[in-house]
């Protein structure tokens, strides 16, 4: 049996839905998916609906008129899946997607190790589990057969988010520096269907440039998620007067309280965990034992000139007293934020 990690996944499947591309990097080929069972497995649902997607296409590829259908596990018998997978009046190729397979009824899980053992060859069967520990004894029995090949799709890390929006830039035919992919994390969130959204917008807009930090500004900069961290950096930099610039600016335009909290929380933890990562380690390995992409070393590194253990373990309780704040324990949130910027400052330049 094969297994494709998450990687490959990008690689492979992302990139097919980019259709000016060859037809070396589109994913999977009809080959690889007719007479054979594809294993989807993982709680990540766009990645795993990425996979289900370029297995239709590779089935359409094959045959234009090939039927497409779907079941859901729990009402899958093997009656049902003879229906699903045996020839029509109008096409000899198909594609069954089954859905939920940790919710496969025990006495079915039998008849469905039979049949991938010896799939039809016109016939491409995806299997689509959740992830979790249900219907794990099904899983591990089809990945012993050789006609199954596994697909992971894996929760991303926050670090490994900007990696996932340079793969989906570039699947859209477009570069994006380093910083802008962080940066569009931070204006969208950790959602990846959005941000798969927003990275294709971009490179579509930008046809043929390089996607650049301010590009992404310009479209996404006023996303209360991208004025959040501004807030938090210039005031761990040290920069008073433009953290209370950017978060004026940031309640002007509605950003909720608890987002700016959250930005604060998260720079003083990549504070704390850079000042007490071990030296001379190299950049990429000092940026996986931080949790924080590569180039986001060197901004800590410029803000940790101005800190001790001390002042961090400050901003750590000011930040924490904040979001209690923000949360119920007081009543003004503008006065606590400002009040937040003007302690970590002070902190800082103490």
């Amino acid at each position: 049996m094969g297994t494709i990690g998450v990687g490959a996944l990008w690689q492979a499947v992302a990139t097919m839905a980019a259709s000016s591309r060859s037809s070396a990097s589109r994913g999977p080929s009809p080959a690889d998916v007719l007479g054979r069972i594809t294993l989807v497995t993982g709680k990540e649902e766009f990645l795993n609906e990425r996979t289900v997607v370029a297995v239709r296409a590779a089935v359409r590829e094959h045959d234009a008129e090939a039927e497409i259908s779907e079941a859901t596990a729990s009402e899958l018998t093997m009656a049902v899946l003879g229906e699903l997978a045996a020839p029509s009046l109008f096409s000899t190729t198909r594609c069954v997607v089954v859905r939920a397979l940790e919710n496969l009824p025990e006495e079915s899980a039998a008849g469905l190790l039979t049949y991938a053992a010896d799939p039809a060859d016109d016939v491409a069967i995806v299997l689509v589990h959740g992830g979790g520990p249900k219907g794990s004894g099904t899983l591990n029995k089809l990945r012993k057969i050789a006609t199954v090949t596994e697909v992971k799709s894996t929760e991303l890390r926050a670090s490994e988010l900007p990696r996932f929006v340079a793969g989906e830039a570039r699947a859209a035919g477009a570069g994006i520096d380093e910083e802008a992919a962080e940066a569009l994390v931070q204006a969208v969130g950790g959602d990846l269907r959005s941000l798969s959204a927003a990275a294709r917008q971009l490179a579509s807009d930008f046809a043929g440039e390089r996607i650049s930090v301010e590009k992404v500004g310009r479209y996404f900069g006023g996303r209360a998620e991208a004025t959040s961290f501004a807030v938090a950096d210039h005031a761990f930099a040290g920069r008073r007067a433009k953290a209370l610039e950017e978060l004026r600016w940031a309640m002007d335009t509605g950003t909720a309280p608890v987002l700016v909290t959250s930005a604060f929380a998260a720079g003083a933890r990549g504070l704390a965990r850079f000042s007490g990562a071990p030296r001379g380690m190299r950049e990429a390995d000092l940026a996986r034992e931080v949790g924080v992409p590569p180039w986001k070393i060197r901004t800590l590194r410029d803000q940790v000139r101005g800190w001790d253990s001390t002042g961090l373990a400050g901003a750590i309780r000011a930040v924490a007293t904040a979001d209690a704040d923000i949360k119920g324990a007081g009543s003004d949130p503008a006065y606590t934020l400002e009040r937040l910027v003007l302690t970590v400052t002070e902190l800082r330049t103490r």
